[in-house]
């Protein structure tokens, strides 16, 4: 009991945050789970579903920037992201898997992305070059950050004076998710969402409805 206490006791001193995404990430526990949700990541529906191309326009992405996909995964959204930057623009193609990271890199081979760049994060820093990031993107990925505070400071650290860091999430909400998982798989509903980034040095500049009642994009910018 006293050694619990101690350990508490020092983990809040040194600022350590408790995992959060419990739910969230049970399925990418092993390659044959990570597997299955490749799956779904590469559903034929899903540029219907996702409208990456509204999505790169919305978000403001210009050629010449340089642009980081958090928690990339497969690499859907590199093409997108890797023609509306040009040659002149770059492309960070972030995750912390290994198996995720060699797909999204057969991704970028297949369609000669020459202006992608992967890079392996941890589950506390995406490992993005201070000070050279434009726009952050983390789509459908906030709620898998298990320490999110971390995440945010190493996000906030990689962005440009007047980067933004854009976040599109599911809503927790009984229809946005299939089956009604949205309640149990998303941490935090749009509210609380804004609240946490913000309290830690963020600020919103814009908030809309992304996919009618199934996801919002968000747009902040740092204090």
């Amino acid at each position: 009991m006293k050694r619990t206490a101690v350990f508490l006791a020092l983990a809040l001193a040194s600022g350590l945050s408790a995992q959060v995404a419990t739910d969230a990430n049970k399925a990418y526990q092993t390659e044959q789970e990570r597997q299955s949700v490749a799956k779904s990541l590469g559903a034929a529906n899903r540029d219907e579903m996702q409208k990456p191309r509204e999505l790169v326009q919305a978000v403001g992405i210009e050629p010449g920037m340089t642009v980081a996909d958090v928690g990339t995964g497969i690499g859907y959204m590199l093409p997108f992201l890797s023609h509306r930057v040009g040659p002149t623009g770059r492309v960070i193609a972030e995750d912390i898997f290994d198996d995720f990271l060699a797909a999204a890199g057969q991704r970028v081979e297949n369609q000669s992305l020459a202006n992608v760049t992967l890079v392996k994060g941890t589950e506390t820093d995406p490992k993005l070059p201070e000070g050279q990031v434009d726009v952050a993107l983390a789509l459908d990925v906030y709620h898998h950050f298990d320490y999110p505070e971390k995440m945010l400071a190493a996000i906030h650290k990689a962005l440009r004076p007047a980067g933004r860091l854009v976040i599109v999430e599911y809503y927790k909400r009984e229809s946005a998710m299939p089956n009604g998982r949205a309640l149990t798989h998303i941490r935090l509903d749009m509210p609380d969402l804004i609240k946490e980034v913000e309290a830690n040095h963020f600020h919103l500049i814009m908030e809309k409805e992304h996919v009618r009642n199934v996801q919002y994009m968000l747009v902040l910018e740092k204090n």
